[in-house]
């Protein structure tokens, strides 16, 4: 069997789905993206997508709900200088998508933008091959998709007598992309994700608590193994026994050390969003036309890195066509750069770095994270731990907020423990970390060597869309961070 070149091969397989079936070529799409750049526009693209997800989720040992469901369409673009104009439609056929065009192609009136002449040539980009094509939903069957459920359900009820309820979830999902665009780019990617989550209750002497646990990535469901799903299912009932074990937090300004793994979304929340593009060209972040200056103490290394293997933030492409990167952001507490899409990359004077993404056909693209985590250090976690005279030690996070503009942050930890002397003396619950982005990084003071990305269930939200993401960080003591506490 002669295999094909996988940039070629993931193209082939969308214009079999996205394009063929429809009537439609290469020469179709050449056709409304002139139609749009008739007119004077800086940029033009079409974005296809068919999606087919599934899932399942069981409860006291019953399926409460299964569903399947597909969704395609097609989304055209017209940009001139900051203004775009955006058109969508479920129906995928000629008449729809001229339809489209004529319609966005209107923006350019008022506008002095160039005029793009369309290649008569479309142009395929080499991208990289971070995970497979296969399509997830199929790897299982659905009585196996449900015995999966049970093991789960099975694991964690018999952890402990203490927990009363298991809720189990099992997502899937098979995306196919195609991206063209009026410098003549034609890009396809075949995006596979999938995720279980298991949620317990625990309850002890009338008092309950909650714990979760799970993970996922681009890849099939035979990942979850009985090994793995064991691993969540401590994760979650550990989780939930300790917290029935906690007393009320303390509060006030302390020394907090944060665990490695999923707290990365304090990272990326307080800090990476602050560093997208958009926000910066239009001058409302914190970090606003600072690139050069320190905005971290020494040791600070924050990336966005699409391009790592498997990972539920990962992309071969984003979507508007350009290869994932792997971009430093923080270099040794010096800033280096933003995330950036075309359009914001383009009105800075810079280039783009493989962060223009979209929720759907039906949303227009920004810049947006994919993995973003910091560097490792030279510290043992314990020695950071050790290191606590009064202070916090938080494992695992909640919700939380952040202001853009000023970087304020207010998060919710899911799992802390209160230190003195060095030794975790018991958990806490209710602690709120309350404090600012840009200013909590020039106050971190200890950074472990056990940097460690999440176990893949992230999803990051912007403007009403949301999108898989990836988080990490080492262990890290940051000193005088406020705490809002519960007792």
């Amino acid at each position: 069997m002669i295999s094909r070149e996988p940039t070629l091969a993931r193209l082939a397989t969308a214009q079999a789905q996205l394009l063929e079936p429809y009537g439609l070529s290469e020469a179709s799409l050449a056709k409304a993206l002139r139609l749009i750049t008739e007119h004077r526009v800086d940029d033009a693209d079409l974005y296809f997508q068919t999606t087919r997800a599934e899932g399942w989720s069981l409860e006291e040992g019953i399926v409460k709900s299964g569903s399947f469901s597909i969704d395609q369409g097609v989304g055209v673009r017209a940009v001139a200088g900051e203004k775009t104009a955006f058109a969508y439609s479920d129906d995928i056929s000629e008449a729809a998508l001229l339809d489209a065009a004529r319609t966005v192609r209107a923006i350019a009136a008022a506008g002095q933008s160039r005029k793009v002449k369309v290649p008569a040539t479309p142009v395929v980009p080499g991208s990289r091959s971070l995970y497979g094509d296969a399509d997830p939903i199929a790897s299982l069957d659905s009585t196996a998709k449900v015995a999966l459920l049970e093991r789960a359900e099975k694991m964690a009820r018999a952890k402990d007598p203490r927990i009363v309820q298991v809720m189990a979830g099992l997502a899937a999902e098979h995306d196919v992309v195609l991206i063209a665009r009026a410098d003549g780019t034609l890009a396809a990617d075949v995006r596979p994700l999938v995720r279980l989550s298991i949620t317990v209750i625990a309850e002890q002497n009338g008092r309950r608590e909650v714990g979760s646990g799970g993970g996922g990535g681009r890849f099939g469901l035979a990942y979850f193994t009985d090994e793995m799903i064991a691993s969540y299912v401590e994760q979650a009932t550990s989780a939930a026994l300790t917290n029935l074990e906690s007393r009320p937090a303390p509060a006030g300004e302390m020394t907090v050390v944060l665990g490695p793994g999923w707290p990365g979304v304090l990272l990326h929340e307080a800090v990476g969003h602050g560093l997208e593009g958009d926000f910066n060209r239009k001058g409302s972040s914190t970090f606003s036309g600072r690139i050069g200056q320190r905005v971290a103490a020494k040791g600070v290394t924050v990336l966005d890195d699409g391009t790592i293997p498997d990972r539920r933030g990962s992309l071969n492409i984003d979507d508007e066509g350009a290869p994932s990167q792997r971009n430093v952001l923080i270099e040794d507490g010096i800033l280096r750069g933003y995330i950036q899409d075309s359009m914001n990359a383009r009105l800075m004077g810079v280039a783009p770095t493989g962060n223009g993404r979209r929720e759907s056909y039906a949303h227009l693209p920004m810049p947006r994270m994919t993995n973003t985590y910091m560097l490792g250090g030279d510290k043992d976690p314990q020695e950071i731990i050790a290191s606590i005279k009064k202070g916090l030690y938080a494992s695992n996070f909640g919700g939380g907020q952040v202001d853009i503009t000023s970087g304020k942050f207010v998060f919710s930890a899911s799992e802390a423990f209160w230190v003195e002397d060095g030794k975790i003396q018991y958990p806490v619950k209710g602690a709120t970390l309350i404090g600012n982005g840009p200013d909590a990084l020039t106050r971190v003071s200890m950074i472990g060597n056990d940097m460690r990305l999440d176990t893949g269930v992230g999803v990051c939200g912007k403007e009403g869309q949301s999108v898989p993401v990836g988080v990490g960080q080492p262990t890290l003591r940051i000193d005088g961070l406020t705490v809002g506490g519960t007792a």
